[in-house]
């Protein structure tokens, strides 16, 4: 089976909160490598605020998984210091990967 699924997860951070995300996106990498059924797993920084999450996943079962696992718990405890607005969070599909 091939990567199809994917969700895309973009983060506003509070002010002074920009390293916070980042750390607490590092430690999230343990708790993804958890996550059997997650293929791939990428936090990034596109400004001093804004940062996402992209992950990828064969099935949507493996999706919803995700969706109901550790990181969104861990994200919905630390969100209400670190984050300015709630998470912007959309389930992709994946069209072509190399």
């Amino acid at each position: 089976m091939a990567i199809q699924l994917g969700i895309l997860a973009l983060l506003q951070a509070k002010p002074g909160k920009g390293d916070d995300l980042a750390g607490f996106l590092r430690a999230g990498r343990e708790l993804a490598a958890a996550e059997e059924g997650t293929a791939t797993w990428y936090a990034f920084k596109v400004d001093e605020t804004t940062y996402g999450i992209f992950d990828t996943f064969e099935t949507e079962e493996a999706r919803q998984a995700h969706l109901t696992g550790e990181i969104p718990k861990a994200l919905a405890s630390a969100g209400p210091d670190l984050l300015a607005a709630d998470p912007d969070i959309r389930p992709v599909e994946v069209i072509a990967v190399k």
